[in-house]
């Protein structure tokens, strides 16, 4: 759903943040099983060798590469190093399972490194770049918005928890998307009480997203065609109260007016 924007930035973020050494880069010619292909290697060249990869835009190979630096010289700083290279590529290559389980692996053997923030944020990217429409199971979305909490949490000075606190306004505004679609699909096939559990799912746990104006009008809605005018009233004030020029509170009070006059003003 979410569009990939954040990526030139994100790659900055990882040089700076890694702090990699500039190195002398090898010949890299030939082709993707070549390169990966068990050679031993001094772990200088085969990291500058991932590096370079990176750079041209292949970064599938690269984590493989990246890969290769800790199997070949799972003991060295670099190892460390290219754990975090291999999840950064793996990402940029939208292999998304693949970059989770690599920051992971990370954060396994180095919880208390000075690049774990930016580990746990990039766990956090994978989610979010995976999030689907509404029409979907929104399993992912939910881990997503998760581990944006986890950062902003554990790292809430941080550029990482800045933007996790943004992204987490956005995914928590499609996760009320969903309840909303789900509402009035119940509306429609006349299942009002249903649709009421799900509307007030968003007044109650969205109610800082741009569905909430929405939600209320539903509500308002629903409770009229289960014959609850004074519940319909009480919603309609709601949304006159918190948006008073809203479409949907113009909609809102023309509706108790039609169906539910005599609860109009008291």
């Amino acid at each position: 759903m979410f569009a990939k924007a954040r990526l030139p930035r994100l790659r900055a973020i990882a040089v700076s943040a890694l702090a990699t050494a500039t190195l002398a880069a090898c010949s890299t010619g030939g082709g993707g099983e070549r390169d990966t292909a068990y050679v031993a290697r001094d772990v200088e060249t085969l990291y500058a060798s991932a590096k370079d990869r990176l750079d041209r835009g292949n970064a599938k190979l690269a984590a493989a590469l990246f890969d290769e630096v800790e199997r070949q010289h799972p003991y060295s700083p670099w190892a460390r190093r290219a754990q975090l290279m291999s999840a950064f590529s793996y990402y940029v290559s939208r292999d998304y399972t693949k970059a989770i389980q690599s920051a992971q692996r990370f954060l396994s053997i180095h919880p208390g490194n000075k690049d774990a923030p930016y580990a746990y944020y990039l766990i956090a990217l994978s989610y979010y770049e995976q999030i689907s429409d509404v029409q979907r199971d929104q399993k992912v979305t939910e881990q997503a918005l998760t581990a944006l909490r986890e950062v902003d949490r554990r790292f809430p000075q941080t550029e990482y928890a800045a933007d996790a606190r943004l992204k987490m306004d956005l995914v928590n505004d499609h996760l009320a998307g969903k309840e909303m679609e789900i509402g009035r699909f119940y509306q429609r096939t006349a299942k009002w009480a249903a649709a009421v559990i799900r509307f007030q799912n968003v007044v109650d746990d969205y109610q800082t997203t741009s569905h909430a104006p929405e939600a209320l009008y539903r509500l308002t809605e629903s409770n009229l065609a289960l014959g609850i005018p004074t519940e319909a009233k009480k919603y309609a004030a709601v949304l006159g109260a918190n948006y008073p020029g809203s479409e949907w509170y113009e909609k809102a009070y023309e509706l108790i007016g039609d169906h539910a006059p005599t609860q109009l003003g008291g």
